[in-house]
């Protein structure tokens, strides 16, 4: 059964604590995840492609793939693919290392720099949103609540 968010939030709070909260935290999860992929891939990003060119913008300097897979917690391989996509995309370069002549770092290209942006635009616009929402009570709650099932 698919829920909008509404009801997910509604069954959030009235849920009783057999479960049925857990579950609808998981629902609620899942509503928000969409909506974010939905929002980046209307500006041609996923959420993988979103984060990598996230973590080279905020390094402010090209990054080894390895050190870029650190960034992400992920394995080399999977970051060799994502890299090989956002280079086809043309939102980032693989350049020489001037420092080891074996390594290639990546690179943000002007086109990434624009999509990141516009990401973290939409990003921003997801989360006003859900501000806009919930209480200032119910987000201290909320935060305590994500913080304990960690």
């Amino acid at each position: 059964m698919n829920y909008t968010v509404e009801d997910t939030f509604e069954q959030v709070t009235s849920a009783p604590p057999d479960g049925g909260a857990m579950m609808a935290l998981f629902e609620a999860a899942r509503c928000l995840g969409s909506k974010l992929e939905t929002a980046l891939d209307g500006i041609g990003l996923s959420p993988a492609k979103y984060q990598a060119l996230d973590a080279l913008v905020k390094a402010g300097k090209p990054l080894a793939l390895s050190e870029l897979a650190g960034c992400l917690n992920c394995v080399r391989s999977n970051i060799t693919q994502l890299a090989d996509r956002l280079e086809s995309d043309g939102l980032l370069k693989r350049v020489d290392d001037v420092s080891d002549r074996r390594a290639i770092r990546a690179v943000v290209t002007p086109l990434g720099t624009e999509r990141h942006a516009a990401g973290s635009d939409v990003i921003r616009q997801i989360q006003v949103e859900l501000a806009d929402r919930i209480t200032t009570e119910d987000r201290s709650v909320l935060l305590r609540v994500l913080s304990a099932l960690r």
